[in-house]
């Protein structure tokens, strides 16, 4: 990858040309599919690259703005981009044969202290995989439990907080408090996949996940490969984690226990303090055997809830 900052252009990793900055995308950049009809409907990555869908993914990208990817390109330069190599890409991802790029590794500090890292798809990545989420979003998100509060359309942490208020003044007065260790770097790519599976049939659509999660990540100047996890900073990896988290929230339902969760972080509300240390046991021996995470026991307690900070 080249850049030249007197003419303002980036070469395409692929050697596919130069995209200046990009002016406003049109609808017309991304040419409506003639392989099905409304009265047909349509396969899953036909769904994803599909005109109004593509547009309203470009829309979000660009809003969202964020930090170039491993290739340099920016938001802005988008859209020029798509312009030249639409047809191409659009191609590629109906047969099969589109490779996403690696992330970039980026270090954030935490709010308390340490850091974390963030994985940031290229540009075109984050388009495709933003396409991608707005197919999937309405296949799974209707399944999830209602408990589950993290980084689904139409629910917030003041949601979360208020439904914990509302388990307190019930009666249950202990909470387990759980906390997994580096969750998103942790997830195994076979038990996620097999369980999105489940929902979609699409095999293009299946193989286009999974190269998203084996992507590998650009540190240091090397291309690592990663064997798993979901990075964050990519669209897609918030509905991933609720996919595999979301047998969590399945098993808490069957046993009927009232619980909260925000993304990876879960607090179950318990009468006593000893029926609160039988379900740490028994649900960080579900999550380490069955689903293969990492229970952090240095931060998960039995403790009463405004003790940990969330009322």
């Amino acid at each position: 990858m080249k850049t030249d900052p007197g003419a303002n252009t980036v070469t395409h990793p692929e050697g596919q040309g130069q995209y200046p900055e990009s002016r406003p995308v049109s609808v017309e950049t991304f040419p409506a599919s003639s392989s099905w009809t409304k009265a047909e409907p349509a396969p899953l990555m036909e769904a994803v690259v599909e005109t109004a869908n593509m547009a309203r993914a470009y829309r979000r990208v660009v809003a969202n703005k964020g930090a170039p990817g491993a290739d340099g390109m920016t938001v802005h330069q988008l859209a020029d981009y798509l312009k030249q190599h639409w047809p191409t890409l659009r191609e590629r991802l109906l047969t099969g044969e589109y490779h996403p790029s690696p992330v970039r590794a980026v270090e954030i500090p935490k709010p308390k202290g340490g850091t974390r890292q963030l994985g940031i798809p290229t540009v075109t990545d984050r388009l495709i995989q933003q396409a991608l989420l707005q197919v999937l979003t309405p296949i799974f998100d209707p399944g999830f439990s209602a408990s589950s509060y993290g980084y689904r359309p139409g629910r917030s942490a003041q949601q979360a907080v208020s439904a914990m208020k509302v388990h307190v003044t019930a009666g249950h007065r202990w909470v387990v408090d759980l906390d997994l260790k580096a969750f998103f770097d942790r997830v195994n790519h076979d038990l996620l996949m097999a369980r999105v599976a489940r929902r979609i049939r699409d095999k293009r659509a299946l193989r286009l996940i999974r190269r998203y999660l084996e992507a590998g990540m650009f540190q240091d100047g090397l291309a690592a490969p990663r064997r798993q996890g979901t990075p964050q900073g990519g669209p897609l990896s918030p509905l991933l984690a609720n996919t595999l988290l979301d047998d969590v929230d399945k098993e808490l339902e069957r046993r009927g226990h009232c619980f909260c969760r925000y993304a990876d972080d879960m607090q179950v509300y318990v009468r006593s303090r000893r029926a609160g240390e039988r379900v740490m046991t028994s649900l960080s021996d579900f999550l380490e055997n069955s689903l293969r995470l990492t229970v952090n026991r240095d931060k998960s307690a039995v403790d009463r809830p405004w003790n940990r900070g969330y009322l």
